[in-house]
């Protein structure tokens, strides 16, 4: 089974890919496949545009900085735990952990819209 590796973790892809078929048959398989696969992208397109109507340039940037700000916050805690020299105590590992997470799940977030964008769920309003 192959899996695909993404900035996080690993998904694993489970379509079935029959080998020893008619070719015919594989054709018509195939072609019903491009037709489930276009119903997913019509979902995604149209959800995806209702839920998120207003997504422009600003927006990209808003997040971006706000995932800048968090991987700051994140790295300069580490930092003064880091300055003691000494081991750190339970409640600072759990601010490094939320300050990791926080940073994770914002970074997960641009790239998913990004990739929103990528695959033309969505259209970025231009200027």
């Amino acid at each position: 089974m192959s899996t695909i590796q993404t900035s996080t973790y690993r998904r694993q892809r489970d379509h079935f890919e029959p080998q020893d078929t008619d070719p015919h048959d594989q054709r018509r398989l195939r072609g019903l496949l491009e037709q489930i696969d276009y119903s997913a992208f019509v979902a995604n397109r149209e959800v995806i545009a209702a839920a998120l109507p207003g997504i422009d340039a600003a927006v990209f940037q808003r997040l971006a900085v706000q995932t800048a700000t968090a991987r700051v916050k994140w790295v300069g805690e580490a930092l003064r735990q880091s300055e003691s020299g000494a081991p750190s105590t339970a409640d600072q590992i759990a601010r490094l952990t939320s300050a990791r997470t926080a940073y994770e799940e914002l970074a997960e977030a641009y790239e998913g819209l990004r990739r929103m964008v990528e695959r033309n769920y969505l259209t970025i309003k231009t200027p």
